[in-house]
């Protein structure tokens, strides 16, 4: 990846983690259907107003849009739908670690619905790492039953599969304005969501507070708005697998977010769990393991390759 996509991954990786804050806030007031829904809602109407602002042109034929109302259903309404329900029963931090799956399933997904990202015994391994640090959530809260706790971490998990499928299918997009599919996209997942909180959540009842509205605005202008723009200009760019590596970072921002402004917890298992999950999108991604073999063989045992080359990665997906 150029350096360009390194910054933007970065800032992606901050933005989205601080998603878990936000969602966090607002389910003390409001329902997570609702905080869903009013995200993408606000967020497709800031985003066409700059697809006036830049005269871009929204595309009209019925099969892009059918895309969009493909990426608008699992790429917003039923991840973003699960993890904000997540929330109502796991801390931020342990949402985001569930989250940074989203790699481990991409590289199967991939093998079976693409022809140039098969499964090699690397990846393989890096995916069994990282299942396994989902495994070591999990097992608290389901070794005595299943508790509410293990339900919502498993939505994660699901939440995890459906954004997977999303970078994959997001390849469509690739020569298309970001703003543009962000726009489509947005729109689609708001008519997808609406009968449905009309129906569940009765949003007219809803007396929203102070600190809810505050989570609603930066869950639409930075995690939302900010994150697309940057979301669709590394997928452009660089390709969905070197995309999903934000999950890397994810979790790191998230849990320092969280014990700033809501004093979330640290526990062992998640600790360990999302180590093992690092560590196993370390591998599937390999560039850190190639660094480190040529720094160690390389004379003084520098490595020649810079951190913002490619240097071995998945490249373009």
């Amino acid at each position: 990846m150029k350096t360009s996509d390194w910054l933007r991954l970065f800032g992606l990786s901050i933005v989205w983690g601080g998603t878990f804050l936000f969602q966090g806030l607002g389910v003390r007031s409001m329902p997570p259907l609702t905080i869903s829904f009013c995200r993408v809602f606000f967020a497709a109407a800031v985003f066409w107003l700059l697809v006036l602002a830049t005269k871009q042109r929204m595309p009209r034929d019925r099969h892009t849009w059918a895309m969009f109302f493909t990426m608008g259903l699992i790429n917003n309404a039923i991840p973003f739908s699960l993890i904000t329900w997540e929330q109502t029963h796991v801390e931020g931090g342990i949402a985001s670690i569930m989250n940074a799956t989203t790699s481990c399933f991409a590289v199967v997904l991939a093998h079976f619905l693409t022809r140039d990202e098969k499964l090699t015994i690397r990846k393989a391994l890096g995916v069994a790492i990282g299942f396994f640090g989902a495994y070591v959530l999990l097992r608290p809260e389901l070794s005595g039953g299943i508790s509410m706790r293990g339900v919502g971490e498993l939505a994660g998990l699901l939440a995890s599969l459906s954004l997977a499928l999303a970078g994959i299918f997001g390849k469509r997009f690739r020569e298309q304005s970001p703003i543009v599919t962000a726009t489509g996209m947005l729109t689609a997942s708001s008519i997808i969501m609406f009968p449905v909180i009309m129906v569940v959540d009765r949003p007219w009842t809803i007396v929203p507070t102070a600190e809810g509205t505050l989570a609603i605005a930066g869950l639409v202008l930075l995690s939302t708005v900010v994150a697309y723009v940057l979301y669709f200009g590394v997928l452009r760019s660089a390709g969905a697998t070197n995309l999903l590596l934000v999950t890397l970072l994810m979790p790191i921002s998230a849990h320092i977010l969280g014990a700033l402004f809501l004093s979330e917890p640290l526990y062992p298992s998640s600790v360990l769990g999302m180590a093992f999950i690092l560590a196993g999108l370390s591998i599937i991604d390999g560039r850190f393991w190639k660094r480190l073999r040529g720094a160690l063989s390389s004379p003084g045992g520098a490595s020649a390759v810079s951190p913002f080359e490619g240097g071995g990665g998945d490249g373009p997906a």
